[in-house]
């Protein structure tokens, strides 16, 4: 039977809980931001026609959605396979050798300061509630927070590029003829600026740190993708 463990802080879960969709989430955001911030930009340095610049952002967005998402996919679908694999080797080894992981769980017990006796006792007890689920979390370092969730990171990701990259995109639909390098570059910095707060806030993190981290690398991209695009007038 289940039974519900008690929380210090029921309302307020810890920040851990967060990270299986908060990475992928940033991530996402962050490359939707500066890869068509980017983009644009670089298409705009070389100076062809304003629906040259138009489509290539809208490429950029539909298919780095894609890519984020089937990429986001396939890293933690390899994560998974591998937290899989460990739990099936700790399945045989607490059939075939059950005294030894035992004490091999008081040996980790005592290694974080409790005395021998003490391990080994918490060792058998929690052996007995649940061997697999004690061996998983406290020797492979598992838990249901840390998890991979393929398809929850694949969901996260395309969501967050999609909307992020739309954000460089509408400022270059909304800017006047000219203008264009401009409002993206202003828009770019204001969004990143903005994830940085976000992630930090949601992450239980200094804004600070986050958004300096954010804004300058997306401005070096953006710097680096405009040199490009004028030194050779081409579509980058």
């Amino acid at each position: 039977m289940h039974r519900t463990i008690p929380s210090a802080h029921p309302d307020d879960p810890h920040y851990v809980a967060r990270m299986g969709w908060l990475r992928a989430s940033v991530l996402g955001a962050n490359d939707g931001i500066v890869s068509v911030g980017a983009l644009i930009v670089g298409v705009a340095a070389a100076d062809p026609g304003r629906e040259a610049i138009l489509i290539a952002g809208l490429a950029g967005l539909v298919g780095g959605a894609m890519s984020m998402a089937m990429g986001e996919y396939v890293s933690v679908s390899s994560q998974s396979d591998t937290e899989r694999a460990d739990i099936a080797r700790e399945t045989a080894a607490l059939r075939d050798m059950p005294e030894e992981e035992l004490h091999e769980l008081a040996a980790i017990y005592e290694s974080r300061g409790m005395a021998p006796g003490t391990a080994l006792q918490a060792a058998r007890e929690v052996t007995e509630h649940d061997a697999l689920a004690a061996h998983v979390r406290d020797e492979l370092g598992l838990s249901e927070a840390s998890s991979a969730n393929p398809l929850q990171a694949a969901a996260a990701s395309a969501a967050t590029f999609s909307t992020a990259a739309a954000v460089p995109l509408l400022a270059a639909v909304l800017a006047p003829g000219g203008a264009v390098i401009a409002a993206v570059l202003v828009s770019v910095v204001l969004a990143l600026a903005l994830l940085g707060v976000l992630g930090a806030w949601a992450g239980g993190a200094p804004p600070g740190r986050a958004v300096l981290r954010v804004v300058l690398g997306g401005i070096v991209a953006l710097a680096v993708t405009a040199g490009i695009g004028k030194l050779f007038g081409i579509a980058v």
